[in-house]
C-alpha cells in the first residue's frame, strides 16, 4: 500500500468504557479504518489523562477499573480521513478528534530493486 508524502495524522482520545453497538469504541474504530483500506491504526492506553468533564482517569492500584484514556491514532492522506471521520460519526459521543498535518518519510520495509 502506498501512503502519500503530505498526508494528515488523526488522533481520536476517547475512554476505553466507550461503546459501539455493545463492542470497544477503539475496535470498532480500528477494524472500520482496516474495512476503508486506510494505512495503518494504532490504539494506545493512557495510564492517567482527564477531558473535558475534568474527573480523573487512572491507572493506580486502587482504581485499576477505571476508564482509562485510550487513543486511536492514524496517518493518512487527507480525503481519507475525511471519507473515514463520516463513517464512524455515527458512533462517535464525546471525545476529542485532532487533525494535523505530516510529512510521512517511510512507510513500510520495503527495499529499493536491486538493493
Amino acid at each position: 500500500m502506498n501512503l502519500v508524502k503530505d498526508a494528515v495524522l488523526l488522533r481520536i482520545f476517547l475512554g476505553e468504557n466507550d461503546k459501539a453497538d455493545g463492542a470497544p469504541l477503539y475496535e470498532a474504530l480500528v477494524l472500520k479504518a482496516r474495512e476503508m483500506q486506510m494505512a495503518g491504526a494504532t490504539v494506545l492506553r493512557g495510564p492517567m489523562g482527564y477531558g473535558r468533564s475534568s474527573r480523573l482517569h487512572t491507572a493506580k492500584i486502587l482504581r485499576l477499573s477505571e476508564d482509562l484514556p485510550v487513543v486511536v491514532e492514524i496517518v493518512e492522506a487527507e480525503d481519507k480521513v475525511e471519507a473515514f471521520l463520516a463513517a464512524v460519526e455515527p458512533m462517535m459521543g464525546s471525545g476529542l478528534i485532532t487533525l494535523e498535518k505530516v510529512r510521512v518519510r517511510r512507510y513500510g520495509n520495503e527495499r529499493p530493486a536491486g538493493a
